[in-house]
């Protein structure tokens, strides 16, 4: 087998890149920028291409597939070669699909938790000692690639990305893996570049459950009104199991869980972490885990990366950095904190980072997103706004979607200047980005506000 990656560098690409080598297919690849640590990771395996650029000698007619990136763009010289020697072309999702069509596949989707649900899943799996397959969206710790495919899993593990396909292919990711098993965590408006309507976002989710196979089984947060509509309307043509928050309670280190009785001490905390809990220990049994057997191998998981990280902690100060970007999501990740630290002063900062979060229509769903914090910071950079061709927003905009007293700051500077200026004693820090506020070191300054 000879495969030829087209945007090898792509986070989710070179990952695919890598477990596709060590499965022993020959792989090459082209791109016009490979950055870190994507480079360092293609070089290791033997696999970064020897020049940046495109270049069609590589696409030759013995290949039996092109993979291509959502970094290419639709005249790409090796693109337009592909076709013309009428070689198989797939994007990311539809060639995952292809390595596991006779395999039990198992999509995690929802507009939040995704991530979460998946390494909770992958974890007990792992402490059970049962080999699986699997695609994660997100740098694990303990993973050194976050694609795994051989020939002797009997399972695969996907997150369910919404998100386009490729360049030509507009159809969401999820809508790609046909899954047997399929949970939805949350459905929160969304990539509003691609779905300008929130209707037009739902409708994505239905069509997802409408493609699980026809004796599949679909699992659903019930807590959400959203996904519980579609619960109730796929129960009449699936199995369907709803989850829900169960009885816990903070302590000092993470939370007490009282399941069935029993009761279980977990690192994690928040109400959002324990739904996806729930959700993870649904898909467990799916796999033969039972729920005693896996709210056991739980107990010394830490979370998954980049969601609620802790950076830095002393006894009166604590800083987490997270993911967290849309409004469902800063709700989530803010009430949680909260619920942990309910004695203590919390100080949430967010940057405004992604197309959908910096457009002027999209910016009043997060009315009293951080409301729940004792102090709310937004950033935002207008060099930002211009690169991704959006209309400009001012400062009062932004204080008006958000509501409260949020303060709204355009400089980095200017928001460590802030945070270095306030008191840390008995005081929670929350930094929440997809970035890191235009090149804050999240290490440097816990550490310095913990002195």
């Amino acid at each position: 087998m000879k495969v030829h990656f087209i945007a090898i560098g792509g986070s989710a690409m070179h990952n695919l890149a890598i477990a596709l080598n060590r499965k022993g297919i020959e792989v090459s690849g082209s791109d016009d920028e490979i950055f870190e640590p994507s480079r360092s990771r293609l070089e290791k395996e033997g696999i970064l291409p020897s020049a940046i650029g495109w270049d069609t000698t590589l696409i030759k007619p013995d290949l039996d597939a092109v993979i291509l990136g959502m970094h290419a763009r639709q005249d790409n010289p090796e693109l337009m070669k592909s076709k013309e020697l009428g070689i198989p072309i797939y994007s990311y999702p539809e060639y995952l699909y292809e390595q596991s069509k006779f395999k039990k596949r198992i999509v995690i989707g929802g507009s939040h938790g995704k991530t979460t649900i998946t390494s909770m899943l992958l974890h007990a799996c792992m402490k059970k000692g049962i080999n699986v397959d699997y695609m994660v969206g997100a740098q694990l710790e303990g993973y050194d690639c976050m694609v795994k495919l051989t020939n002797e899993a009997e399972y695969m593990i996907l997150e369910g990305d919404e998100y386009l396909s490729s360049p030509i292919d507009r159809r969401p990711k999820f809508h790609l893996y046909n899954p047997d098993v399929a949970i939805i965590s949350g459905v929160a408006w969304d990539h509003i570049n691609v779905f300008p309507t929130f209707e037009n976002y739902v409708s994505q989710f239905d069509m997802f459950c409408s493609l699980i196979h026809k004796d599949g089984i679909l699992i659903y947060n019930e807590e959400d009104s959203e996904v519980k509509k579609l619960g109730h309307k796929y129960s009449k043509k699936l199995e369907t199991q709803a989850y829900a928050t169960p009885k816990f309670e903070p302590t000092r280190t993470g939370t007490r869980l009282n399941y069935d009785g029993q009761f279980f001490e977990l690192q994690i905390f928040g109400s959002h972490n324990l739904q996806n809990l729930m959700g993870a220990m649904h898909l467990a049994n799916q796999i033969g885990i039972s729920n005693q057997v896996f709210l056991n191998s739980m107990v010394d998981f830490t979370g998954a990366g980049k969601r609620l990280q802790k950076v830095s902690e002393n006894e009166s100060f604590v800083m987490y950095k997270d993911f967290a970007h849309s409004p469902s999501k800063l709700k989530a990740t803010t009430n949680a904190v909260r619920e942990q630290y309910p004695n203590r002063k919390i100080i949430a900062c967010m940057e405004l980072h992604t197309f959908s979060s910096l457009k002027k229509e999209f910016l009043p769903l997060y009315k009293g997103s951080m409301e729940s914090a004792d102090e709310a910071l937004v950033y935002f950079s207008h060099e930002v706004v211009k690169h991704k061709k959006l209309s400009p927003i001012t400062k009062e905009l932004v204080v008006d979607c958000f509501g409260g007293d949020v303060l709204v700051l355009n400089d980095t500077q200017d928001v460590l200047s802030q945070l270095k200026s306030k008191s840390w004693k008995d005081a929670v820090l929350l930094m929440m980005s997809s970035g890191n506020f235009d090149g804050i070191d999240y290490e440097s300054l816990g550490e310095e506000l913990s002195k």
